[in-house]
């Protein structure tokens, strides 16, 4: 054998070897295989031989498809003139679109309606002031029958639930009836509980987010409540008066209340320097009051006080003391009217003083008034759930203690039951508590904390512009509540003990608005209704919402 046979066979072995060690998936799948020594004996080499080659060609003719521009052609290409042109032609095109949008959005910013900036409001302009007076008869906590300051901080989460801003209480002080020696404006009765318990009131308040106001008139015992004229006029008293108020300011309180300020009024000096000793430690986040009570209640005598109490952050009277019982909201309309007119640019506060002895369906439409009002709210314990005083019965036991619930002493104390509860029992209806109206929707507290928390979060209703609108049916009073841009509200309250229909006109009102609260608590809220034909039910107040249109 030559060496040339040798080396082509040693070839053909090799290939042999290469191709029966190929995949299996990669040999023909053929139905039958070859005959041997047919052209196709070798074949199944050969044809293997011929699909490898195949493969690689495809393969070949596909990447010659998907290969790009090399770096050089891609820059030659850039660089011809046609795409010059074509990329300062977007350039400028994306730059003219946006000093485009730059120029409509500056057009639309300088012709939309600028918002009114926001009026600087105090604490005490924010909401509603909850009165908790005679204090001893809100809760007691240590079965002696008196409430106390221990009894007052336990029902600190319902303040909260009430949402009113701040809370008055007191006098607290030390009193020896028309007695000026015996008189101590530092120290706590012991009664109301100490110091200590005292600050403790003022924490559990400050966690809340809630004000405490003190009362501090002096002879608070006594049908005088500032002793005698002689008194009064002392230097002695005056001293004793400003080192008290300097005192309690700088324990916490936010604010002084006085009662029977006409009484002051002589010394017009007094009201000044209290109102100095509030500004002086009044700071950004805890502006500090002073409240002027009086117990006047013809309108020219607190329209008077009015002007002499400018020294005064509020006056608080019973001017609204028996609106609408004669039925006619004309009459009560008037009566607000001239009430805000007279206040001018002093902020005015309202309130019906105990509004105990009035129905309850008064009492609703007393609530929807005075927090829809513009001014700073006031309610007295109790009214917030219907509280009723007693007939009948001397002044000084007319006055009901609070009803938590239907337990003894409706909750007020765990002693033994006290006098005069027999009598508050009767009179009052088993519902008359806080447990039991808690969970009602159409209980008289559900609507109260609903107002109340609205006056506070409302801007119409914070510090809106009040216009009366025109009421065709005599017994309806109705007015507006606007603030700029913000959410509007007509309030429209029925004073007729029966069903009226009413048309509420105003150049600012629309057609419709949506009811946001009624004093009945069968009404559908959310629902639009007609203004030119007003369905009102007996005694029935509506808050409706109707939105700014440019």
């Amino acid at each position: 054998m030559s060496s040339q046979g040798v080396t082509q066979d040693t070839e053909l072995d090799l290939k042999d070897v290469e191709l029966s060690d190929l995949d299996t998936e990669k040999q023909p799948m053929n139905a039958s295989p070859p005959l041997a020594g047919s052209p196709g004996s070798l074949g199944e080499k050969n044809g293997v031989v011929k699909v490898k080659v195949a493969e690689e060609e495809e393969e070949g003719e596909l990447a010659a498809k998907f290969t790009g521009l090399s770096k050089e052609e891609l820059l030659q290409v850039a660089g011809t003139p046609g795409w010059v042109r074509t990329r300062w032609a977007l350039l400028v095109l994306f730059w003219l679109g946006w000093l485009g949008m730059l120029a409509g959005a500056i057009v639309i910013i300088v012709q939309a309606p600028r918002c009114k900036d926001l009026p600087q409001q105090k604490w005490w302009q924010k909401g509603g002031i909850y009165r908790i007076q005679p204090t001893e008869r809100f809760q007691d906590s240590n079965e002696d029958g008196e409430g106390d300051l221990a009894g007052l901080k336990l029902r600190m989460d319902y303040l909260n639930s009430l949402k009113v801003k701040g809370v008055v209480i007191g006098p607290l002080h030390v009193n020896l009836k028309d007695d000026l020696a015996g008189t101590n404006l530092q120290a706590i009765d012991p009664k109301f509980g100490t110091a200590e318990e005292f600050q403790e009131v003022l924490q559990a308040a400050k966690k809340k987010g809630l004000k405490i106001v003190l009362d501090l008139t002096p002879n608070y015992k006594s049908p005088s409540p500032w002793f005698s004229p002689e008194i009064l006029t002392s230097s002695d008293f005056q001293d004793k008066m400003k080192a008290a108020i300097d005192f309690w300011l700088k324990t916490g309180v936010s604010g002084i209340q006085i009662r029977s300020v006409e009484h002051v009024l002589n010394v017009t000096q007094l009201l000044i320097e209290w109102k100095n000793l509030t500004e002086k430690y009044a700071v950004d986040d805890h502006s500090r009051v002073l409240i002027a009570a009086t117990r006047k209640q013809d309108p020219q005598s607190i329209f008077s006080l009015l002007n002499e109490t400018e020294a005064v952050d509020l006056l608080t009277s019973q001017y609204l003391l028996g609106l609408g019982e004669d039925g006619q909201g004309s009459t009560s309309a008037d009566l607000i009217d001239r009430y805000i007119q007279a206040a001018g640019e002093k902020w005015p506060s309202w309130s019906v003083g105990r509004a105990g002895l009035v129905g309850e369906h008064l009492l609703r439409l007393y609530h929807l008034l005075v927090y829809t009002l513009p001014g700073t709210p006031f309610t007295d314990f109790g009214d917030e759930i219907g509280l009723r005083d007693l007939p009948g019965q001397p002044a000084e036991s007319t006055l009901v203690r609070m009803q938590w619930d239907n337990t003894a002493n409706f909750g007020f104390s765990r002693g033994p039951q006290m006098s005069g509860v027999e009598q508050q029992q009767s009179a009052a209806e088993s519902n008359v508590t806080v447990q039991s109206q808690s969970g009602d929707e159409s209980s008289i507290l559900k609507l109260f904390r609903d107002l109340s928390e609205l006056r506070g979060k409302e801007r119409s209703l914070l510090h809106g512009d009040f216009w009366p609108a025109s009421s065709s049916a005599p017994s309806v009073f109705a007015y507006l509540r606007i603030w700029d841009q913000n959410k509007r509200y007509l309030v429209v309250l029925n004073f007729d003990v029966k069903p009226t229909t009413v048309s509420v006109t105003h150049h600012l009102l629309p057609s419709e608005a949506t009811v946001e609260l009624s004093t009945l608590p069968h009404r559908e809220l959310k629902q639009q209704l007609s203004l030119a034909e007003l369905s009102l039910g007996p005694s029935e107040g509506l808050l409706l919402s109707f939105p700014y249109v440019a």
